[in-house]
């Protein structure tokens, strides 16, 4: 059980640069995430996902690496990471960080030995060819900001291949070279008390792409090798695959437990979002529905929003015209032909559905978030309804700074305005004067404090992450009901899509002669005092059980 801590956390994913500034520099650093270690214990976060810190150019957020064994300078001292896992470890907090390494940035000294001189043993950690090959201007992952995937140096007189940006070179994994090289980070940061990593483009991470263009009989075997290397350093360490595949490919991904063990639910997400602009509950049934089922020691992370765009790829046409036109009404809030740069509370106030009671529906989707099959994953702001600044550059829109109080730079940093390492979110109903931590924690019915609720709630009913669950039929298109079992407990969760009130009755087989133990709802409702009864929902409303 103890190995299988992530059935039942909670984990918040988060940039040291934009959460908490401690020398005035306008950039977060790990002292300053360390004194905010408290809040997020207090707030019930049980692991910490950490966007990549290593020392990096900073071309892509830091998904550009120049050393995989340090941290950024601008962030503090691989003493100061010590310091803070140390803390974090005090309050009961595991942490998990990105591991890139589907490429590097090309000023890593690798690529510059690489390119440098062709007999060089580094030469082969990258993919090199004479001539450019054809499609090059294809299948690019950031269309409009990326022109080819192959580009020419100078010095080498060769083409490298980079999946991502030109300044991103895709690492050759099919070197067992380049795989020990893995090996070694992943061992650095485990011996350093880190807990697992979350695998950055996963799917491409297992291509093994050799340098003669050579196909590999069994890519999916590296996920094995991966994992067995992980668990022989660290027998409890976790990877968290970001994979947007298709649903046929679930099982290579997972095995039979034993390779990855976790992934992304991005099929779930993106129904979960087409039933909030619906109206209803039946494209989040879908989504539920259609993943195959997965090993016992295996999880799903589900989200609201992350660091990326929200993508809308695995819905059909229709239904992504639809959620692009309620929550993505203008070209601009669009990316890469495939998804779109906001926060989740911005698309929520414009999509006509929702946009009545903002926080009512955020709280519906928090509650969702804490109650759906799997283990949440929040991103840093999400518990207070943070906001966007759509006049930054590509996904940076929804990177600002947290926003912890009204008082000027927002409780993250001291430092001039203009110095920050982004602009603070500051005009509109999403201002930091308007939307922070500090105010919230003052009132009862905030987001903010509701949400802590359901996390402790959900924390104390470990059904919800462990249990075998099924749908509970209504009667209502516009309310989905679904119940886990486990270790003979029974939880069920009901949720209203709509923005009125509704009222129906459970199917339970063979609990029908059950107590219904109300654990939490949106509102006072009239007590449930067996399944048959009929139950009533307000608009956007939710309510859990546990049966006895």
């Amino acid at each position: 059980m103890f190995q299988l801590w992530y059935k039942n956390a909670v984990i918040y994913n988060l940039d040291v640069e934009t959460y908490q500034d401690s020398n005035a520099d306008g950039i977060g650093d790990f002292v300053g995430l360390t004194r905010r270690l408290d809040y997020l214990a207090g707030l019930g976060v049980t692991c910490l996902w950490l966007a990549p810190f290593y020392p990096t150019p900073n071309r892509d957020n830091g998904y550009d690496v120049m050393d995989y064994f340090n941290v950024d300078q601008r962030l503090g001292s691989l003493g100061d990471f010590v310091d803070f896992i140390r803390a974090a470890e005090e309050r009961g907090i595991r942490v998990i960080i990105d591991l890139v390494v589907n490429h590097t940035s090309i000023e890593h000294p690798w690529f510059q030995e690489s390119r440098a001189d062709e007999k060089s043993p580094y030469r082969d950690y990258y993919v090199w060819k004479d001539q450019k090959p054809e499609g090059a201007d294809e299948f690019l992952v950031f269309p409009g900001f990326q022109k080819e995937t192959w580009t020419y140096d100078r010095k080498a007189k060769k083409y490298y291949f980079h999946r991502f940006y030109k300044h991103q070179a895709e690492l050759n994994i099919a070197n067992p070279a380049v795989r020990n090289e893995i090996r070694k980070i992943m061992t650095f940061w485990l011996q350093l008390g880190v807990s697992g990593f979350r695998v950055d483009a996963a799917p491409f991470l297992i291509e093994l792409k050799s340098l003669d263009g050579a196909e590999v009989d069994e890519p999916y075997e590296y996920l094995r090798e991966f994992r067995d290397y992980v668990s022989w350093v660290k027998g409890d360490a976790l990877l968290l695959a970001e994979a947007n595949i298709a649903m046929e490919d679930v099982p290579k991904y997972f095995g039979s437990g034993e390779k990855l063990h976790m992934m992304f639910n991005f099929i779930l997400n993106q129904h979960l979002m087409l039933s909030l602009v619906q109206g209803n509950a039946m494209a989040i049934r879908e989504g539920m529905y259609q993943p195959p089922a997965i090993p016992d020691q295996c999880q799903w992370g589900n989200f609201l929003r992350n660091h990326d765009e929200f993508p809308v790829g695995r819905l059909s046409q229709s239904q992504q015209d639809e959620i692009y036109a309620a929550f993505a009404p203008k070209e601009e809030m669009k990316i890469y032909d495939r998804g779109i740069r906001r926060r989740l509370p911005p698309m929520l106030a414009d999509a006509e559905a929702t946009k009545a009671d903002v926080v009512k529906v955020l709280k519906l989707t928090h509650s969702l978030l804490m109650t759906l099959p799997g283990t949440p994953v929040m991103r840093y702001g999400e518990e207070i309804g943070m906001g966007e600044d759509m006049s930054l550059e590509e996904r940076d829109t929804i990177r600002t700074p947290m926003q912890w109080s009204s008082e000027k730079g927002a409780g993250f940093s001291s430092a001039d305005i203009s110095g920050m390492i982004r602009p603070i979110v500051s005009k509109g109903h999403f201002s930091f004067k308007k939307v922070n931590v500090a105010d919230q924690q003052r009132d009862a019915d905030s987001l903010l404090s509701v949400t802590e609720h359901m996390i402790r709630i959900r924390k104390e009913n470990p059904a919800f992450g462990w249990g075998d669950w099924q749908i509970v039929e209504t009667q209502s298109i516009h309310v989905l009901a679904h119940r886990c079992d486990h270790d003979g407990v029974t939880l069920v969760a009901i949720h209203n899509f709509s923005d009125e009130a509704q009222e129906v009755e459970l199917d339970l087989a063979g609990k029908s002669k059950a107590t219904l133990e109300e654990l939490l709802s949106d509102a006072e409702y009239d007590a449930v005092k067996k399944p048959t009864d009929r139950i009533t929902l307000g608009p956007h409303g939710y309510r859990w059980w546990r049966l006895t």
